[in-house]
């Protein structure tokens, strides 16, 4: 699962995506049009503005911006930016590689074979999916539509 701040950072960057071009939306706006805890919020805008997301202004017609359109932001290193590595596990991370402390063979270890497809093409398509992409689908489905039903646990 993602974060709490993933979830709060990808909230912002759509709420900016959506405001009118040269037109930056102030904290106090995004905080009160997407129902985010300021302090929070302001904590997670500096992190994608020290990532080149965002830019901000200062004065009365001051506020945030993003830095490049939204068909060249991509969901997965916008997500790292915030989040850090996203990987499952960190034999698994492109950016964070760790050996597992208890992995005794890497190639035949159970528990990285059963994750490693998965996250693969998981991966793959978080490093290809732009936030326009996402934006559009969002657009094309009729609010209150059925979402996807969770798979049936295994009881």
């Amino acid at each position: 699962m993602i974060s709490q701040r993933a979830r709060y950072a990808f909230k912002a960057v759509v709420a900016l995506a959506r405001a009118k071009p040269g037109e930056g939306l102030q904290i106090r706006q995004l905080c009160e049009q997407e129902k985010l805890p300021r302090k929070f919020l302001e904590q997670i805008l500096l992190s994608l503005k020290a990532a080149g997301y965002i830019t901000s202004r200062r004065g009365r017609d001051g506020g945030y911006e993003l830095l490049k359109p939204a068909d060249k932001i991509f969901i997965g290193p916008m997500l790292r930016a915030v989040d850090g590595p996203i990987a499952p596990l960190p034999c698994l991370s492109r950016t964070a590689y760790r050996r597992c402390e208890d992995c005794r063979d890497e190639a035949s270890c159970e528990l990285r074979l059963a994750f490693d497809s998965a996250y693969r093409d998981y991966l793959e398509k978080l490093e290809r999916l732009s936030l326009a992409e996402v934006m559009r689908q969002s657009d094309a489905t009729p609010h209150g539509a059925a979402v996807q039903e969770p798979l049936p646990s295994a009881s």
